[in-house]
C-alpha cells in the first residue's frame, strides 16, 4: 500500500510590535491555525532558562483577548500564568500587551533608545503544540525616534534580512525562547572563530569604543573553547553566534542561549580607542572579558549538556537539580582559564583571579553548613533570593563550585601524571550527552551517571571528593593539590588590623551593617545587619565605609569600645571587644621564583 505524504501542519505565528516606547509597551498576537477542539490553553513561562528563580513574567501582560474569524472568543484565566479560549471553529488569535521595562538580561525593555526581550517574557506557549514550527514578525515602531533601528538575533531568518525587522523562524517552542532579540541603534561588528561568524552587538553610548581590541580578544576566547571540545576539528555546535551588550553607567550579568549571549555591562568596563591599553587588559575590561567567557563556554555546558531534570524544561514550576556546582561552577572554572589558554592573560593575573575565589569562598561561615549540592537544589529559594544573612547560611554554587572544579582538575592531573585532565572529562559530558542534544531534545545527564564518568574517565576513584566536597562541606585543600605544580598558596591576611567583622553601606544616619559575620566583633557584641552605626566611641560616624576603618585604625586588636546605633528608631549601646581582621587575603604564587610553576592553565591532549 501507498505511503500517503503527511501533511505539514501550519507553524504557530506571532507578532511582536514595539507599540508604545514610552509607555514601554509591546503588542504581541499569537495564531494557531489549528487549535485544540475542546478549548485552547495558552501559558507564559513562569522562570527563564540560566537564572533559577520563579519571576511570574505573566504578571507584565497588561490586557488580553481572543477572537477567530473576526468574532470574539471567550478567555477563561486558569491561574497565574495561564489561559484558556473557549472552542474556535477556526484559526484562533490572542491579542495581548506587554509591559517592558526591566533593564535586565532576564525579561524585556522598552523605550525610545532600544527594545530587548527573551521569548519567555513575550510569548504565550501553545500547550500542545510546542513542537510545532513557530514563526515571529518582529516589526519596526512607528515612533519616528526608531526609524534607524536595526534588529540583532541568532534566531534564523525567514523573510527577513539579515539585522532587518521582518519574520524570523524556529522549530520549536524551546527554541523560539531560546533567541533573545534586541533592537535600536547598536555599534556591530563580526569575527570569525574558527570559520564561525560571531557577531557582537553594543547598545548604549559608549564614546571610543575599541571594537577592534574586543574582536581580537573574543576570538582568541572563542576558538580557545571550541579547541577544548572538538580539538580534532575544531568544530563549534552553532553556525552563528551573538554577543549582545548593553552598556550603562554600572551594571553587569549575562545570561546563555544556545546560538547568543545577553550581557549588560559597565561602559567604563570596555576597551576605548581613546585610552589604549596595551598588554594585559584593565580589571574592568577582564571582568567584562570573563563574563563572555562564561556565558559561551554555556554554549556546550547547560544548553547542550544538561541536567536530566532539564531535558526538557518545564516552564511552569522549579526544576529542581543537585547539579549546578558542575553547570555553573565548573564554567566559572573554565572562563578564567579560558583567558590564559587564549593568551590574554599570564600566570600571575590568573593566580590573582583565583585568590580572590578562593578569599571569597572561605569568608563565609555557609560553606560549613550547606554543600554545592544543597546550593545548587535549593538556588530557587536561598542562592537567588540572597539576603543580610545569606554569608552565614549558604555557599555559593559558582565559587565553590569552580574550586571543586580546580580540585578535580588538580587531582587527576597529579595522579595520573599529567595523562587525564578535567579537559577529558568535559569532553566525555560533551561527546556522550551534549554534541547531538540538538536539533531534537536529548537526553540529560543524571548525577550518578555524572560521578561514573569521572571514574571512568579518569581511571580514578574519585568518590572521597563528592562525598566530602560536592555532598559535604569540607574545605578543599588546595594548599596540598597545589604543591606538586610548584605552587604555593598563603593566607596572608593583615590579622593585626582592628574590624568588626561586619559590611559596611551607606546611610543618611550613619553606616548601615549590611551584614554581620558569625563569631565576629560585631556579632559577639549584639550588633546585627540593617543596625545604622552613628558613633564610635564617642565618635561620630558619617556613613563611608573608609570613616569607619579610620577610626579602628586608631585601635588595637582586644581595644574594648562603645558603639551606638539605631535598631529601626531606637538608640542602643553595644560594647565591642575588635577582633583581627578575619578576611582571608589568599595568594598563590610559585614555589621556586623563576621557575615555570605548572601545566595548570595549558590545554590536554585529545
Amino acid at each position: 500500500m501507498k505511503k500517503t505524504a503527511q501533511k505539514k501542519q501550519p507553524a504557530i505565528h506571532y507578532t511582536i510590535v514595539p507599540k508604545d516606547l514610552a509607555g514601554h509597551l509591546f503588542n504581541v498576537t499569537v495564531t494557531v491555525p489549528a487549535p485544540a477542539p475542546d478549548g485552547q490553553v495558552f501559558a507564559l513561562p513562569a522562570w527563564i532558562p540560566g537564572s533559577y528563580m520563579i519571576r511570574e513574567f505573566a504578571r507584565n501582560i497588561v490586557r488580553i483577548r481572543a477572537e477567530s474569524n473576526g468574532a470574539a472568543v471567550a478567555l477563561t484565566k486558569l491561574d497565574k500564568h495561564s489561559w484558556r479560549a473557549a472552542p474556535a471553529g477556526g484559526p484562533l488569535t490572542l491579542h495581548y500587551e506587554v509591559y517592558a521595562w526591566d533593564l535586565s538580561v532576564r525579561a524585556a525593555h522598552l523605550d525610545q533608545t532600544h527594545g530587548f526581550f527573551n521569548g519567555t517574557s513575550v510569548f504565550l506557549r501553545v500547550l500542545g503544540q510546542e513542537e510545532d514550527a513557530h514563526e515571529v514578525d518582529i516589526q519596526r515602531p512607528a515612533d519616528p525616534a526608531a526609524k534607524t533601528w536595526r534588529v540583532a538575533t541568532a534566531m534564523k531568518e525567514l523573510g527577513a534580512k539579515r539585522y532587518g525587522f521582518g519574520t524570523y523562524v524556529a522549530a520549536n517552542y524551546d527554541e523560539l525562547i531560546d533567541h533573545p532579540v534586541e533592537m535600536g541603534d547598536f555599534a556591530l561588528a563580526t569575527f570569525k572563530a574558527h570559520g564561525i561568524p560571531h557577531d557582537i552587538v553594543i547598545t548604549g553610548r559608549v564614546p571610543n569604543l575599541d571594537m577592534a581590541r574586543l574582536q581580537a580578544d573574543l576570538k582568541a576566547i572563542c576558538e580557545a573553547q571550541i579547541t577544548l571540545f572538538e580539538p580534532q576539528t575544531n568544530r563549534a555546535p552553532i553556525d552563528r553566534y551573538v554577543f549582545m551588550t548593553m552598556a550603562v553607567g554600572d551594571g553587569y550579568g549575562g545570561l546563555e542561549h544556545r546560538a547568543s549571549t545577553a550581557l549588560i555591562c559597565a561602559r567604563a568596563d570596555l576597551p576605548s580607542s581613546a585610552t589604549p591599553q596595551p598588554g594585559e587588559p584593565g580589571e574592568g575590561y577582564l571582568k567584562f572579558l570573563g563574563l563572555c567567557s562564561h556565558e559561551y563556554f554555556h554554549t556546550w555546558n547547560v544548553k547542550r549538556i544538561k541536567p536530566a531534570v532539564f531535558a526538557p524544561y518545564d516552564l511552569q514550576v522549579e526544576n529542581y537539580t543537585p547539579l549546578l556546582w558542575l553547570f555553573e561552577g565548573f564554567t566559572s572554572y573554565y572562563d578564567d582559564l579560558m583567558l590564559v589558554r587564549a593568551g590574554i592573560i599570564g600566570e600571575p593575573t590568573y593566580f590573582k583571579l583565583l585568590g580572590k575565589t578562593v578569599g571569597s569562598v572561605l569568608r563565609g561561615s555557609g560553606r560549613l553548613k550547606q554543600s554545592v549540592a544543597d546550593s545548587s537544589f535549593d538556588a530557587w529559594s536561598k542562592y537567588y533570593r540572597q539576603d543580610e544573612n545569606s554569608p552565614n547560611a549558604i555557599i555559593s554554587y559558582y565559587s565553590k563550585g569552580s574550586l571543586i572544579a580546580l580540585a578535580f582538575d588538580l587531582t587527576i592531573r597529579a595522579k595520573t601524571g599529567g595523562a587525564k585532565t578535567l579537559d577529558d572529562v568535559m569532553r566525555a559530558l560533551w561527546q556522550r550527552y551534549g554534541r547531538d542534544f540538538y536539533p531534537s531534545v536529548g537526553r540529560g545527564v543524571t548525577e550518578s551517571e555524572v560521578e561514573s564518568l569521572f571514574d571512568e574517565i579518569s581511571g580514578l576513584k574519585l568518590r572521597n571528593l563528592f562525598d566530602k566536597f560536592v555532598r559535604g562541606t569540607d574545605d578543599l585543600p588546595l594548599a596540598k593539590l597545589f604543591a606538586p605544580f610548584g605552587i604555593k598558596l598563603a593566607d596572608e591576611r593583615k590579622s593585626g588590623k582592628p574590624s568588626l567583622d561586619a559590611g559596611i553601606g551607606r546611610d543618611p544616619l550613619g553606616a548601615k551593617l549590611t551584614q554581620v559575620h558569625e563569631g565576629g566583633a560585631a556579632h559577639q557584641a549584639g550588633l546585627s545587619a540593617l543596625d545604622i552605626v552613628i558613633a564610635i566611641d564617642g565618635l561620630r560616624v558619617n556613613g563611608n565605609p573608609s570613616n569607619v576603618e579610620a577610626l579602628l585604625s586608631r585601635y588595637r586588636v582586644g581595644d574594648k569600645l562603645t558603639v551606638h546605633a539605631f535598631r529601626r528608631d531606637e538608640l542602643m549601646a553595644f560594647d565591642v571587644t575588635l577582633q583581627g581582621d578575619r578576611v582571608p587575603g589568599i595568594t598563590l604564587s610559585q614555589a621556586v621564583p623563576g621557575k615555570k610553576s605548572s601545566a595548570l592553565p595549558r590545554p590536554s591532549a585529545a
